[in-house]
């Protein structure tokens, strides 16, 4: 059996053009690991449970461990690296992250970021239920979640008090 024929894929990410030659098979977060360089997105359980890979696709939260690179082709990808302003300084959700210890080994915490992200652009005052149910599809197996709904409380009350 011969493989399958390799294609050009040409993603923005974190709003800079990329392009690599891929096989139709590569997934997404390999894609962003391998080709583009940018480690912030983990994959945990290859199986799109775990949320550990969670990226945005233009605008909405997905999972780049069960996405393929080529369905992506032509669209705009933002990873957890591109949630600070600058490489000097944290983002308020990334700052309440730390604040409230909504983060113990870390390996979850790129897929909780990107995703409290797109929560709060959508709902700038949730409640703990929404945020809760919002959340539901991280898994995080050190914090017990305490520490993680309160960071994102205190990031929504931080970017309204902000302005943003």
């Amino acid at each position: 059996m011969t493989p399958p024929e390799e294609r050009i894929v040409r993603i923005e990410v974190n709003g800079r053009p990329t392009s690599a030659l891929v096989e139709p098979r590569t997934l997404l977060c390999d894609y962003i690991r391998n080709h583009v360089g940018l480690t912030g997105t983990n994959v945990g359980c290859e199986h799109g449970v775990c949320g550990a890979c969670t990226v945005r696709i233009d605008g909405d939260i997905a999972r780049s461990c069960i996405t393929f690179a080529a369905q992506v082709d032509g669209g705009k990808v933002e990873t957890v690296e591109s949630i600070a302003p600058s490489t000097d300084e944290l983002h308020p959700i990334q700052r309440a992250f730390e604040a409230e210890h909504g983060l113990q080994c870390g390996f979850c915490t790129p897929g909780f970021l990107i995703t409290t992200q797109a929560l709060l652009e959508r709902n700038p005052d949730p409640s703990e239920t929404e945020i809760r149910e919002f959340l539901s599809g991280n898994i995080c197996r050190c914090t017990g979640y305490v520490g993680i709904v309160n960071a994102v409380k205190r990031a929504a009350r931080d970017l309204r008090d902000r302005g943003t």
